[in-house]
């Protein structure tokens, strides 16, 4: 069984994106693999470990403990830890992910892809990175990279390191080291 991190939007956003949320978490259970998240119990990460856990996964959620004071824990997962920053959040779930899907988000959700991508491309693992572009969500970003790109401020082999899919079973079939 596999590890599959997903990073998502822990604030408040439409009925859509809790669905998506739910069905990456449907489909990580169904395919018998371990999930790893934010721990968190709101938004999109409450969606997504909840459907897992419905769909008879086992989930584990890393939040910082000054997040378990804002109630916000995900209490019911299999595996709940809590670490003293961010920053021992983010290494733990880097380590025990064998791979990672982000959803749609915001700057903490683009934080953490850019952290585990940026440590793929300088070679500080071989772990596969999925960006679930759901409708289109992530277009203006990827613009932007190609614009970089263009400019000589990112390589053609950073671009690379990273796999754009637009679907759910798209983006576990990359996350998932078995498939990769």
């Amino acid at each position: 069984m596999s590890g599959i991190c997903v990073y998502c939007a822990s604030g408040p956003v439409d009925e859509e994106y809790l669905e998506l949320a739910a069905a990456t978490g449907r489909a990580i259970a169904e395919a018998g693999h371990t999930l790893i998240s934010g721990g968190g119990n709101v938004s999109m990460m409450g969606a997504l470990a909840r459907s897992a856990r419905s769909a008879g996964g086992y989930t584990i959620g890393i939040i910082p403990e000054a997040l378990m004071r804002r109630e916000v824990a995900d209490v019911d997962a299999d595996e709940l830890i809590v670490t003293t920053s961010m920053r021992e959040r983010k290494r733990l779930m880097d380590e025990m992910a064998d791979g990672f899907i982000t959803l749609p988000g915001g700057i903490g959700t683009l934080e953490e892809v850019f952290e585990t991508w940026t440590g793929g491309y300088l070679g500080l693992h071989t772990k596969p990175v999925a960006l679930l572009n759901y409708r289109g969500f992530y277009d203006p970003l990827l613009d932007w990279l190609q614009n970089l790109q263009g400019r000589g401020f990112v390589s053609a082999a950073a671009l690379a390191r990273i796999a754009v899919v637009d679907d759910v079973g798209a983006a576990l079939s990359v996350a998932n080291p078995s498939v990769t």
